[in-house]
């Protein structure tokens, strides 16, 4: 089988809407379509987050993953949930952060490893205020122009 190279699949927005803690890397369990479609690069998560059952797994809802070009009507649903594969240790230590102090779980990255398999790589995460978002944007517009500057004076 012919790899096409590694698929990195970023969530842009997660970094400018919350405040990132512990990064975790998950494997995720997936359908034959899905996987393929996914090397495809056929998959956004920018509307994603990830949520427990009630027996205690973890989740990512609202992770989009397009229809394979070239699938028969065994199709996936490009909509649905799908769980997370993390050490039962990462699972309890999650579980416990997100019931207790009320921080949630997001994707950040969406990618396939050296042997092919999706992983997906999640951050515990605190919801930003307005003002932080604000905060954001002039640090970013502060170190764009340092670098123009930077960039005018060596030229």
């Amino acid at each position: 089988m012919a790899q096409t190279g590694n698929v990195s699949i970023k969530n842009r927005k997660a970094k400018f809407q919350y405040e990132l803690m512990d990064t975790y890397v998950a494997g995720i369990v997936l359908q034959g379509t899905e996987i393929k479609a996914i090397r495809e690069g056929k998959a956004s998560i920018a509307e994603s987050f990830c949520e427990f059952n009630s027996k205690g797994e973890l989740f990512v809802i609202n992770m989009t993953v397009q229809e394979y070009s070239h699938a028969t009507h065994f199709n996936h649903n490009p909509k649905s949930e799908r769980k997370l594969l993390l050490n039962k240790s990462e699972l309890k230590k999650l579980y416990k952060e997100v019931k207790n102090s009320g921080l949630t779980i997001i994707p950040l990255l969406l990618f396939t490893n050296d042997r092919g398999l999706a992983k997906l790589k999640i951050a515990l995460a605190k919801g930003k205020k307005q003002f932080d978002k604000r905060e954001s944007i002039k640090d970013r517009d502060s170190k764009r122009r340092l670098s123009r500057i930077k960039k005018s004076f060596n030229n």
